[in-house]
């Protein structure tokens, strides 16, 4: 079969080579893809939100089966234009995906059914925002409605920070359309964690647990990223919690979802933390975490093409999934000043070297000059490696790192020792 990857991140680079991997597939395309995707699959120079020319292109080339990676597509539509042209595709339709679009919706939504989360309120009027948040109780969290790239939440210690926050995302546009809406809500503290499922809108197939370093800098202190790495498993899910989990936050979500004319078929990821109470969701995202799926493919033994297929055709019953006992890893190196400002167009020097035996490495922001491989973004690689442990999983990875290099090279050097 032929199947097509819809994007250009590490995300991506790491579903391309598990889908490379099945017996399957005899022929894989990228729109855009990058330099890491190369001997994989056969790239195609078109916009991740041009859905009606990718789906011009799918019919053309007799595509059987379309992965979407990033939100933005999913939010525009593009399972919609597919469906319309009797294409394949795995990925929830613009009406389930807005459980990621807008967080206003995806409050409400557990809130009418008993989800567990953080009490909130919502605004569109920036005055009346900052009219509530001279009575409120700090810290609190304040974020953008809509679509902001991981970087539209604010956590608020006290009022001037607060309305800092509202100055940006409301009156500034700091976030576009975005940010014409916000969510306020109570901070809740406790460690974080990501719990990814594929559903086909009816059954569940849960992922090995994973979690995410969201903070730009060590001991998790700075603004948020798009993540700086991730672990796998996430130390802080046991059976119980799991059970809990399952029961109380993702059926929940999947029934409800289906009851309001939003069936859900896709990638289900819950943002998690875990405070004195039990596990509550931060928020809903509609497709793979990055960099938790990196993590997460490495420990993958089984085929993942019926996994997506059976989402997609709507026909789980019969799909099993096997992992691999030990644990993963992936710390990300970025361009110093993301997720703020940052420079493009650095030389990467060392990819050869550092790929080791038990390290692959993922391409996140990188292009292809006629002299090498340079940055194009601010998250630029992923290296990632399995181990019996996670001392060794990191180990593979910061000795792979040792001989990789770019002008204002930056990276987490904690992953895996803050928890």
């Amino acid at each position: 079969m032929k199947v097509l990857v819809i994007g250009s991140g590490g995300r991506e680079n790491a579903l391309i080579w598990k889908i490379s991997q099945s017996k399957l597939v005899k022929k894989i395309y990228a729109i855009p893809g990058n330099p890491g995707v190369s001997g994989l699959a056969i790239t195609k120079d078109i916009n991740p939100s041009n859905i009606i020319e990718i789906a011009d292109f799918a019919k053309a080339e007799g595509i059987d089966l379309t992965i979407v990676g990033p939100e933005l597509p999913l939010a525009l539509g593009i399972v919609d234009t597919f469906n319309s042209k009797n294409l394949k595709i795995f990925g929830p339709t613009q009406k389930a995906s807005i459980i990621e679009s807008s967080k206003a919706f995806s409050k409400e939504f557990m809130k009418k059914n008993d989800i567990p989360t953080a009490a909130f309120e919502t605004f569109r009027s920036a005055i009346n925002a900052i009219n509530y948040l001279k009575k409120a109780k700090f810290p609190l969290v304040i974020k953008a409605d809509g679509l902001a790239s991981g970087k539209g939440v604010f956590i608020c210690e006290n009022l001037n920070e607060a309305q800092d926050a509202i100055k940006k995302t409301m009156l500034e546009n700091k976030f576009g359309k975005s940010g014409e809406m916000v969510v306020i809500e109570e901070f809740i503290s406790g460690p974080e964690m990501s719990f990814i499922v594929i559903s086909d809108g009816k059954r569940v197939i849960p992922l090995v647990s994973s979690m995410d370093y969201k903070k730009i800098y060590e001991n998790d202190e700075g603004p948020n990223s798009g993540g700086m790495g991730a672990i796998s498993p996430s130390p802080h899910i046991d059976k119980e919690k799991f059970n809990f989990i399952m029961e109380k936050i993702i059926y929940p979500t999947i029934k409800g979802m289906k009851q309001v004319g939003r069936e859900f078929r896709g990638v289900l990821y819950a943002g998690l933390i875990l405070d004195e109470s039990g596990p509550k969701v931060l928020e809903f995202n509609a497709r793979f975490g990055d960099p938790e799926t990196q993590a997460i493919l490495l420990r993958l033994k089984s085929d993942i093409i019926p996994i997506l297929e059976g989402s997609a055709d709507s026909n789980l019953f019969d799909v099993s999934v096997e992992w691999d006992s030990r644990v993963s890893a992936c710390v990300v190196l970025a361009s110093k000043g993301y997720p703020g400002k940052f420079e493009k167009d650095k030389l990467i020097n060392g990819l050869e070297r550092a790929k080791l035996a038990e390290v692959e490495i993922f391409h996140a922001g990188t292009k292809q000059k006629e002299d090498g491989v340079y940055t194009d973004g601010g998250r630029v690689l992923n290296i990632c490696a399995k181990g019996k442990d996670l001392k060794e999983a990191m180990g593979s990875i910061y000795d792979s790192i040792s001989f990789l290099s770019f002008e204002n090279i930056y990276f987490r050097q904690d992953i895996g020792r803050s928890k």
